[in-house]
């Protein structure tokens, strides 16, 4: 097991210090390791409310395929409302 708390922690503040509301989609583009969305979305709702987050592990085995996809879908998604925000403003 991995412990990517340290890694999340920094991103979070790094994205607060840039006045920019951290978001599950931003945290994700800034990881170097590959940590499952629940995981991210626990941290950002942690980071957002105490400003702190709890201890976080992910596995050092690769993501199957199935599971990268679901990723991808994830990611195309909310970058897709992200994109329908921006054009109706």
């Amino acid at each position: 097991m991995k412990n990517v708390t340290d890694e999340l922690q920094k991103i979070l503040q790094d994205l607060t210090d840039e006045g920019k509301k951290p978001t599950t989609a931003l945290v994700r583009s800034r990881l170097t390791t590959q940590v499952p969305m629940p995981a991210i979305i626990t941290a950002v709702k942690s980071f957002k409310s105490t400003s702190s987050i709890p201890k976080i592990e992910v596995k050092d085995t690769p993501l199957t395929a199935d599971e990268r996809i679901a990723q991808l879908e994830f990611q195309v998604k909310e970058l897709s409302q992200r994109l329908a925000a921006l054009e109706n403003k």
